[in-house]
């Protein structure tokens, strides 16, 4: 799981992108935009706590609050693949899986979890993640892989 400061950092810059510089350019530099660009850093850290904390309810909701908002679209959230190695792509897929899909291909699973097709199709052959009946590996399998591993993660930390 990515750190609270990285999350923040990197949703700051997406809602800086995708928000406030447009609608800066739109108010032709005005200064209304600088109180809003601070009150997002503010709620940023507040949304980062939500996705990084106990509550899944509201993790997902958070979660699913911010990606309808900076990702707009007529047609299923479908973000490329290096998308699932930022700050808010690792939290999704431990919190939500993917957010508009079932199941995942082999591809998009890989990167979810951080490792090769190849080695999404080994733990499938191997028992260790699902297949999806549809095709594809089911999108709460590699959600729940990832929790396992941070709360082995967790584990390990408190054993030292």
């Amino acid at each position: 799981m990515p750190t609270r400061a990285e999350l923040v950092e990197h949703i700051v810059r997406l809602l800086d992108v995708r928000l406030l510089d447009p609608l800066e350019i739109l108010l032709e530099g005005d200064d209304a935009v600088d109180p809003l660009r601070r009150l997002m850093r503010i709620r940023a850290g507040r949304w980062a706590d939500l996705m990084r904390g106990d509550d899944d309810r509201a993790a997902a909701g958070a979660v699913l609050r911010l990606i309808a908002t900076l990702y707009p679209s007529d047609r299923a959230f479908d973000p490329p693949l290096d998308w699932w190695r930022t700050p808010l792509g690792r939290v999704v897929a431990r919190r939500v899986g993917h957010p508009s899909a079932e199941a995942v291909s082999l591809a998009t699973a890989g990167a979810m979890l951080g490792i090769t097709r190849q080695g999404v199709h080994d733990l499938v052959r191997r028992g260790k993640l699902p297949r999806h009946p549809d095709g594809g590996v089911p999108s709460a399998a590699i959600r729940d892989r990832l929790r396992l591993s941070d709360e082995r993660e967790q584990g390990d930390s408190n054993d030292q």
